[in-house]
C-alpha cells in the first residue's frame, strides 16, 4: 500500500496518479520480488508492465537507449565512462514513458533500499535527462526490499 504522504507527492505532477496505480501493483502482485531482494531490471520490467495499462497510448519502456536513431547521451555526468564513449556517456533511463521516435513525457529512475549508490546520483541522471533530452518530468523512486517492502522514498526532480 502507497503511503498518504507518498500518494500526494505523485499527485503533483500529471502522469503521478498513474504511477501511483502502477506502484500499487507491483506492491501487490510482485510483492515476493522485493521481498527476495530481485535484481532492480526485474523489478522496474514488472513495474513498466503495470504502467503501461495506465498510460496508454504512449509507449513505457526499460533501459532504452535510443535519442531517435542513435544512442542517448548525457553530457558531463560524473560516472565513469566505458571505453571509447570520450564526449559523452551512454544512459540506460530504467524506466521512461514516450512515443517511440518522437515525444518523451517521463523518466523514472529506481533504487533499492540494499543499493550503497548514492541517491545523488540517480537524481542527478534525471536532471540531466530532464535538461539534455528534454524528458518534462522525472520522478526517483526507493524501493524497501526485505522482509517489508513498500515505498522508501519518492520524489520528482
Amino acid at each position: 500500500m502507497i503511503k498518504p504522504e507518498h500518494l500526494e507527492i505523485l499527485q503533483r505532477e500529471e502522469s503521478g496518479l498513474a504511477v501511483a496505480n502502477a506502484l500499487e501493483i507491483l506492491l501487490r502482485e510482485d510483492r515476493h520480488l522485493l521481498q527476495i531482494d530481485a535484481n532492480e531490471r526485474s523489478i522496474t520490467f514488472r513495474f513498466a508492465m503495470h504502467l503501461q495499462q495506465q498510460v496508454r497510448p504512449w509507449h513505457v519502456d526499460c533501459e532504452y537507449n535510443r535519442n531517435g536513431l542513435v544512442p542517448k547521451r548525457l553530457f558531463m555526468l560524473p560516472l565513469d565512462p566505458g571505453r571509447g564513449d570520450e564526449e559523452a556517456r551512454t544512459v540506460f533511463p530504467d524506466v521512461i514513458v514516450h512515443q517511440r521516435g518522437g515525444e518523451n513525457r517521463l523518466v523514472i529512475e529506481f533504487k533499492k533500499s540494499s543499493s550503497t549508490v548514492p541517491y545523488e546520483t540517480d537524481k542527478e541522471k534525471l536532471r540531466n535527462y530532464k535538461e539534455q533530452l528534454r524528458y518534462p518530468h522525472g520522478l526517483f523512486i526507493v524501493l524497501e526490499v526485505g522482509a517489508n517492502p513498500g515505498i522508501k522514498h519518492l520524489e520528482w526532480i
